[in-house]
């Protein structure tokens, strides 16, 4: 009875104040109305152009709909209001932006803030939300399949399924529509929170801890990343240290020598990658927001490409080195240099460029935009990549090395240096000629370290007072010469009488000769022509002289010897055992290597 007395008075009170005010409400009626019943009437003033003429009817003015303090009245405005009071960590603010009629009339107050705290985390997780993205109409968008009451925020994937956060437009406390989070989407936030939030470390830090942020990442998190960074190397570190101890102890037995060499060198960089992987691993747990993931990413992506790049330039040394190792010729030693340092500059060019890659530039819209630049500088420098295509040639192809005695042009010199842009000969007069690549692998390159024998090529020239039978006699003891020689090939090795010339009868030695060092060919050459003298000697001839000579009777001849060699051949003759034109191959078997040499006298 009590409450309704109160009601009932206060209607009646209600219905007095509204007797007074319509009471007043006419006498002010009244007192305008006689104003204009005593006023002159006035001319009517002229119509502005596009005014309604008289006696149609006026249009409606459009309704003002007073703006929200909370900048609710567009789901921009809504997305921006909540992120921005979120960031001022004001969440008493932040809670006008949740629809919170589910909530019990007493809690909607207490759970109002920690639900906007909530939900900004799990935000901040999973789904980042840029203003600019939502419409600025207050009627949102309206042809989007939704409700035109209704804007999707967002889907977040939960272990359960997706989920999708809405905004609502209803009216407010005054009356006048706003956007706020759906009441639905409220009451999914401590579900969200317990899946994405920061757990139960997350309660338990004092608040300073979870509420402070530098770019995005809270106190608790940066402490956590400046501990883990360290923890990851001495982790990496632990992990490799047994590998390479038993690495160590299959070497001590003689095994596996080369892939310890190979861990040795390889150790850091391999513990580097292998820091990164947990520390991407591990920092996936801290639950750090979702608009520093790409930094981290890149950052780790640096680190992975520097990792690689310093384990296969270590991979390059080794190499180098093993291949280096044991070999004397210093050729071999410089091609493996120029190609060591030829694959080092390739590792670091490809380093370069997935390094840029990881840093997000894109490096295939990079190369088409230098594609102009590149051609200007590919005429500018076009004798320098020449030279430098020339020495990858030199260096593929070989066709000499560094120690080979060469003819190039019409010059001959002992090659000391390929390099990338030229190749350095010291010449018989012990100067050194810088040859540009380009041009050197452009020359006809005669190579003599590559024979595999010494071409012996000689003509002797006899005088014409040479009997046939002397000839028979020289040409035989010169070629059992050439098939005794224990320098000389067998196979081809040959004597003849090549022509009858002007002013001697000349004929032609061709053997080679058992050996690639030019020195060691010319100790033999000499002994081979020192031995032919004696044979010619011996045949009671002698050489031709160059210059027409005029003999006087048989001046210079041996009837002595000249009558033996005769008789020899006569003797060689009867006996069926002349060896021209060839010599049988029993016989050659039979005088092969049998003279000394080098020559005991």
């Amino acid at each position: 009875m009590v409450g309704r007395s109160t009601r009932l008075g206060a209607m009646a009170s209600r219905g007095r104040w509204g007797t007074v005010l319509l009471l007043a409400g006419g006498i002010v009626a009244s007192a305008v109305g006689w104003g204009h019943a005593q006023a002159p009437p006035r001319a009517p003033a002229p119509a502005a152009p596009g005014a309604t003429a008289p006696g149609r009817p006026v249009p409606e003015a459009p309704r003002i709909v007073p703006p929200d303090e909370f900048g609710r009245s567009t789901p921009r405005g809504t997305i921006h209001g909540f992120l921005a009071a979120t960031d001022r960590r004001d969440y008493d603010r932040a809670a006008a932006y949740l629809d919170l009629s589910r909530s019990p009339a007493g809690e909607a107050a207490t759970q109002g803030p920690i639900r906007a705290r909530h939900l900004r985390v799990v935000l901040d997780q999973v789904l980042s939300l840029d203003p600019a993205e939502f419409s600025e109409e207050p009627e949102g968008i309206i042809h989007d399949g939704q409700p035109p009451s209704r804007e999707v925020v967002g889907r977040i994937e939960t272990k359960k399924g997706g989920v999708t956060l809405f905004l609502d437009r209803a009216p407010g406390e005054d009356g006048v529509p706003v956007w706020r989070f759906a009441a639905a989407t409220t009451a999914r936030i401590p579900a969200l929170y317990a899946e994405f939030g920061h757990g139960p470390l997350g309660e338990f830090l004092p608040s300073t801890f979870v509420e402070v942020r530098l770019f995005e990442i809270a106190l608790w998190q940066w402490i956590a990343l400046l501990c883990l960074a360290p923890a990851s190397l001495f982790v990496a570190w632990v992990l490799i240290m047994p590998g390479l101890w038993l690495l160590g102890a299959l070497s001590a037995r003689g095994r596996l020598s080369l892939v310890l060499r190979i861990a040795h060198e390889a150790r850091a960089p391999i513990r580097l990658l292998v820091a990164v992987g947990l520390f991407h691993v591990t920092r996936r747990g801290l639950g750090l927001a979702l608009a520093v993931h790409p930094a981290f990413v890149m950052l780790e992506g640096v680190l992975v490409v520097v990792g690689v790049t310093w384990l296969l330039l270590r991979m390059v040394d080794v190499g180098g080195e093993k291949v280096v190792e044991g070999q004397s010729h210093e050729a071999k030693i410089a091609v493996a240099d120029v190609a060591q340092r030829a694959l080092k500059l390739l590792v670091l060019l490809l380093g370069f460029l997935s390094l840029l890659e990881a840093l997000g530039v894109h490096v295939t819209a990079l190369i088409a935009g230098l594609g102009v630049g590149g051609i200007a500088l590919a005429l500018a420098a076009q004798k320098t990549v020449e030279h430098l295509f020339g020495g990858a040639s030199l260096v593929a192809d070989q066709p000499v090395q560094v120690g080979d005695f060469c003819r190039f042009g019409d010059r001959v010199g002992t090659v000391e240096r390929i390099g990338l842009r030229s190749t350095q000969v010291r010449t018989l007069d012990r100067t050194v000629v810088s040859i540009p690549n380009g041009e050197f692998s452009s020359l006809q390159i005669e190579n003599f370290a590559k024979r595999d024998r010494i071409w012996l090529h000689a003509t002797l020239r006899l005088r014409y007072e040479t009997t046939a039978d002397q000839l028979r006699h020289v040409l035989v003891r010169v070629r059992e010469l050439l098939y005794a020689h224990p320098m000389v090939y067998p196979d081809p090795a040959r004597v003849r009488l090549v022509d009858l010339a002007v002013s001697a009868l000349e004929l032609e030695i061709f053997a080679y000769v058992r050996t690639r060092d030019i020195n060691e060919f010319l100790a033999v050459r000499e002994d081979i022509y020192l031995r032919i003298m004696d044979i010619v000697a011996e045949a009671g001839t002698s050489f031709a002289l160059p210059s027409q000579t005029i003999y006087r009777g048989d001046a210079g001849l041996d009837p002595d010897r000249a009558r033996a060699a005769e008789a020899e051949v006569q003797r060689w003759r009867a006996e069926g055992t002349l060896p021209i034109p060839e010599f049988p191959p029993e016989r050659v078997a039979q005088l092969r290597g049998t003279l000394d040499y080098p020559p005991r006298r």
